[in-house]
């Protein structure tokens, strides 16, 4: 199991803080990306903006391979000043 989490605009435009999808064995976040947009309409949201993954909180690039049981969050990019 993937223990997937969405924050800040993410979570608003999906409306969906948290999901589990099961693990399908050898994926990268990209390819888990891909997964949630085929999901629908909303989920396209996902590819139009810029958006930072962690797994088991530790950031990382879209080329990471997934575990199964690892949590996986998607976040936008924090600005600040």
């Amino acid at each position: 199991m993937i223990h997937i989490h969405f924050f800040a605009q993410l979570r608003e435009r999906l409306d969906c803080a948290n999901l589990n999808l099961e693990y399908t064995g050898k994926e990268t976040v990209a390819d888990l990306k891909q997964r949630l947009i085929e999901r629908g309409n909303k989920w396209h949201w996902l590819e139009e903006q810029d958006v930072l993954v962690a797994i088991n909180q530790t950031l990382c690039g879209f080329d990471t391979l997934i575990n199964d049981g690892d949590e996986v969050a998607f976040f936008p990019p924090v600005t600040g000043g």
